[in-house]
C-alpha cells in the first residue's frame, strides 16, 4: 500500500459522503483532470485502500430488523483461540461487523436478526457454540442515531 497524500485522503473524503459521485464531478471537486483523478482512484482500488462499493438500503415497515449490540468475551486471548474465534464468527451470515477489542470484552458484533425470538435462535444455535465464548453481553439497539451513509448534517426521516 502507498503513501496516502492530501488529493487521496480529499477523493476518501467526498466517496464517503457519495460512492456514486461520478469521475468528472470528483475531479474538479479535487482540483485534479478526470483521467488524473481517475489514474488515483484506479490506484486506490489496486492497492486495497478503496475495498468495495455498497448500497445503503432503508428498511421498510414491513421489512423491520433488530440490530443487537453483543459483547463477547473469550476464555483466553490466545493466537489459536482469536483465530478459531475469527473464523467461525465469519461463517455466522446475521453478524454484520466484528471488531476484536481491549478492554473487558474480546469482541464486539453487530448483529441483525428478524426480531427478539430470531435473536434468541441465533444465540442458541449459533453464538454460545462459539470456539471459546465464556460470557455473551447483548444489548438491543433501539434505534440508529449515525449509521454508515449518513453524514453529521443528514437528518433521520420521519
Amino acid at each position: 500500500m502507498h503513501a496516502l497524500d492530501a488529493l487521496d485522503h480529499k477523493i476518501l473524503r467526498l466517496l464517503r459522503k457519495d460512492g456514486r459521485m461520478s469521475n468528472a464531478k470528483l475531479a474538479a471537486e479535487v482540483g485534479l483532470s478526470p483521467s488524473a483523478c481517475l489514474r488515483r482512484l484506479h490506484m486506490l482500488e489496486h492497492s486495497g485502500v478503496i475495498r468495495g462499493y455498497t448500497a445503503i438500503v432503508e428498511t421498510t415497515d414491513a421489512d423491520r430488523s433488530v440490530t443487537v449490540i453483543v459483547q463477547i468475551t473469550l476464555e483466553r486471548q490466545t493466537d489459536d483461540y482469536l483465530r478459531r474465534f475469527d473464523a467461525a464468527v465469519r461463517r455466522c451470515p446475521e453478524v454484520r461487523e466484528c471488531y476484536l477489542l481491549s478492554g473487558s470484552s474480546d469482541y464486539l458484533l453487530r448483529v441483525v436478526a428478524q426480531d427478539a425470538a430470531d435473536y434468541d435462535r441465533l444465540y442458541k444455535e449459533s453464538l454460545s457454540r462459539l470456539p471459546g465464548v465464556v460470557r455473551i453481553q447483548s444489548s438491543f439497539a433501539i434505534r440508529s442515531v449515525i449509521r454508515p451513509g449518513m453524514t453529521m448534517v443528514d437528518e433521520p426521516a420521519g
